[in-house]
């Protein structure tokens, strides 16, 4: 009991000291940050005395726990200043953040209340000011004071990971523990405090292949062997719990997609042990025959496979190729097949990886092997020349029936049938040849012309007899062989000349031959002179012996009076067997040359025309005449060109007297193309009137012959005049115009009826007639008899 005791009273004395040092320690944080203006009295300066302050503000508490949703305000804490006596004097304000909307203070008791609740992960702490003022004056009593609120966490927000979604790989046959990825979780909670966001990692879903670190959040792989051809992906669930992970703690998950990659741990593997092929003898190389596969689990480039023949009698016959797109090898052939000689053949094929993983090369061999059966099928095919194609030869000139040669034919199947020949006329369209249908036999039909046609190349079909469908074509080429049947003859048109002073031995011409027989036939060619003219006097011959021969002068001095044109027969002879000749004729001019040789003339005129005119000369003659036409023609053209305009000027002559006015006025300027005399009263006209259409170079009197018209003039007289002054007018143009006459003629019994005068002549009238014409003009009488009355009265 007494031991008991001791430790009652142990443990009471502790938790005193602990109250007392909490105090203690909370007193002093006060005292530091908030000193009271109350203290003990200090010297300062001229000595006044200073009060040390006193501890001024109680602190009730420090924190506000978050997320507190009770009925009434949570109490923060208490201001107390030590000159509050109780009696209500001293007002407590509170400023700062959030007061008097989240913190409120009793004026008089100084308790802080929260009015609302509180969210640390929005904000953690408030910095308020307390100050204590007079409550009638609002005069302050203490110093403001800050001090700091802070909210309390509590675990109410639950762990999130980053992504709600993870994909991930990792390698198939991977060892235990390989890290694949990791996943992070946050919570909002305070970490500082306690354990609400102290994260602990698990794993929910994955077991047994995947794991997870508990503190990093680490995935690894759990399991060895795991095996991507038996399953590639796999769905992990991954929790973070808060609180450590101990009861009562908040949690959050997210999923993890993990995909197995691919490597090279298994071997191509063949479906079966044999393929069976087949193949017709007719077959070209390159055609496909048939194809084999070899599976292989693995993808990408660890599933390539290719082929190759190893082993077999049909290696030199057939090739295997890969198909990459459908990892099949293709059997092609690769010669012609003959199902007579051999009907069937066999290969070893293998099968192998392209790319070998060197950590997996322990798992066996990375290829297999299969064999392939390939049988050839008989295939009817037509005949087979001996041959590829023919060449024969054949005697130009032979004679019909002449044989050619033989071509020969069989057919490969083994029923051996008879065969039956023909020439494809298309290429023997002239029908030259001829072949036996039975043997193959080759003849001419007509002569054959090497100079012609030196080969014909012709087309042999050979058929079955009973299979008209199986048909063959050879080429054959016959060679017509040449025979010495064309003579030389000259090589072109010869035509040589000789000057009259050529010199004894002179060579003036050079000639040669060709022959149209093949060179065996022709050259060397042999030139020589006929010999019954072999001592020609004028002219001989001599051969060069390169197939031309030289032409020369035998005498000197000939003469074009005497002969101008000589024809010199040559003789040629080639060097076939037998031989073949031919006479040609050179034609030799003579001609006159200067000293130096060179040609002047080669016609017998030219001496004729020296008695009298050169050539040149009468050229010259002749062209003197043709210019002096072409003159005298252009001379007559031009004198015509001169005349039609005179008519046109006679024409506008006639015509200018006839005005457009394109205005509204002018006067008599506007009619300078009229004579005015001509309209006006003829008695106004005295002497000669020039002409108006062309104007006088000089002046000149009338002539004295002419008198001008008198006052009564008739119109007869007046055209006359008009007419003889016309004609003898020194300044009128040499041709016919037209003239203008506008007098009316004079003296009609019933005068001028116009009243333009009657202004000025009526004072000479006398009107007393009127008063003898009766009642009727009586009214008139009066009227113009009146006047002398009234002259008389005035």
């Amino acid at each position: 009991p007494k031991m008991k005791e001791d430790n009652c009273l142990h443990a009471a004395l502790i938790c005193l000291g602990m109250l007392c040092y909490s105090h203690a320690i909370t007193t002093e944080k006060l005292n530091h940050a908030r000193p009271s203006l109350h203290g003990h009295h200090e010297k300062g300066k001229e000595g006044q005395v200073l009060h040390r302050s006193k501890r001024g503000w109680v602190w009730n508490q420090f924190f506000v726990i978050e997320e507190y949703t009770g009925p009434d305000p949570v109490l923060v804490g208490r201001l107390h200043s030590d000159i509050d006596s109780g009696d209500g004097n001293i007002k407590y304000i509170l400023s700062g953040e959030g007061a008097g909307i989240i913190f409120v203070i009793d004026d008089k008791s100084g308790n802080i209340h929260a009015t609302k609740t509180l969210d640390r992960e929005e904000r953690a702490q408030y910095t308020l000011t307390a100050q204590a003022v007079d409550r009638n004056t609002n005069r302050p009593l203490e110093p403001p004071s800050e001090f700091i609120v802070k909210v309390q966490d509590i675990n109410d927000n639950p762990p999130e990971f980053l992504h709600e979604n993870y994909h991930a790989n990792v390698p198939e046959r991977s060892n235990v523990g390989t890290s694949v990825i990791q996943v992070t979780a946050s919570d909002a909670d305070d970490p500082t405090y306690g354990n609400s966001a102290k994260l602990v990692y698990s794993i929910l879903e994955g077991q047994p292949y995947f794991s997870v670190e508990a503190q990093t959040g680490i995935i690894r792989t759990a399991l060895p062997n795991m095996d991507r051809e038996a399953k590639e992906e796999y769905h992990v669930v991954i929790q973070a719990k808060d609180m450590g992970g101990h009861m009562g703690g908040l949690s959050g998950t997210t999923k993890v997609t993990i995909t197995l990659t691919d490597v090279n741990d298994n071997p191509p593997k063949f479906p079966q042990s044999v393929y069976q092929m087949s193949v017709s003898e007719a077959a070209v190389p390159g055609e496909e025959v048939g194809r084999v596969k070899a599976k292989d689990p693995d993808i990408g480039e660890n599933g390539l496979v290719a082929y190759s023949i190893v082993d077999g009698d049909g290696m030199d016959m057939f090739e295997i190729t890969t198909d990459y797109e459908t990892q099949e090898g293709v059997v092609k052939l690769k010669k012609l097949l003959d199902f007579e000689t051999k009907k069937s053949y066999s290969l070893k094929v293998e099968a192998a990886n392209v790319h070998i993983d060197p950590k997996f090369i322990s798992n066996g061999p990375f290829k297999d092997t299969v064999t392939v059966k390939i049988s050839v099928e008989d295939a009817d095919e037509p005949p087979v020349f001996l041959k590829p194609s023919y060449i024969f030869e054949v005697q130009e000139n032979a004679a019909s029936g002449t044989v050619v040669g033989k071509v020969h034919a069989k057919d490969p199947d083994a029923a051996n049938s008879a065969i039956r020949y023909s020439i494809d006329r298309h290429t023997d369209l002239e029908r030259y040849f001829m072949i036996n249908a039975e043997d193959g036999n080759i003849k001419t039909i007509k002569a054959l012309d090497r100079e012609e046609i030196a080969w014909h190349n012709i087309s042999v079909f050979a058929v079955e007899v009973h299979k008209q469908h199986q048909e063959a074509k050879v080429p054959v080429a016959i060679k017509v062989v040449d025979v010495n049947d064309n003579a030389p003859k000259f090589a072109a048109a010869y035509e040589a000349f000789v000057c009259e002073n050529a010199r004894s031995n002179q060579q003036f011409t050079t000639i040669s031959a060709d022959d149209k027989d093949d060179s065996a036939n022709g050259p060397r060619f042999i030139f020589s002179l006929p010999p019954e003219i072999i001592h020609n006097p004028n002219f001989t011959l001599r051969d060069n012996r390169d197939n031309t021969a030289s032409v020369l002068v035998r005498r000197e001095g000939f003469s074009r009076q005497k002969q101008d044109l000589y024809l010199l027969p040559i003789v040629i002879s080639d060097g076939g067997l037998p031989p073949m000749s031919s006479t040609n004729t050179l034609t030799i001019r003579v001609c006159g040359c200067d000293s130096n040789g060179s040609l002047l003339s080669c016609n017998a005129e030219a001496y004729i025309l020296n008695a009298g005119l050169s050539t040149g000369a009468l050229i010259a003659i002749l062209a003197c005449i043709v210019i002096l036409l072409v003159i005298v023609v252009l001379f007559v053209t031009l004198k015509r060109q001169k005349k039609e305009p005179l008519i046109v000027f006679e024409e506008e002559d006639v015509r200018e007297n006839i005005i457009t006015y394109d205005d509204e006025g002018g006067g008599e300027e506007d009619t300078e193309a009229f004579d005015i005399a001509t309209l006006q009263n003829p008695d106004g006209i005295n002497g000669f009137i020039p002409r108006k259409d062309i104007k006088p170079e000089y002046q000149y009197m009338p002539r004295p012959g002419l008198r001008p018209a008198p006052n009564s003039v008739d119109v007869d007289d007046f055209i006359n005049t008009r007419i003889q002054e016309a004609d003898n007018d020194p300044t009128a143009p040499p041709y016919d115009s037209i003239q203008i006459y506008g007098y009316e003629g004079r003296g009609s019994v019933a005068g001028s009826l116009s009243s333009l005068e009657s202004a000025t002549t009526d004072s000479d009238l006398d009107y007393d007639y009127l008063q003898n014409w009766g009642p009727r003009f009586k009214k008139l009488a009066d009227l113009y008899g009146s006047k002398d009355t009234f002259d008389d009265d005035s």
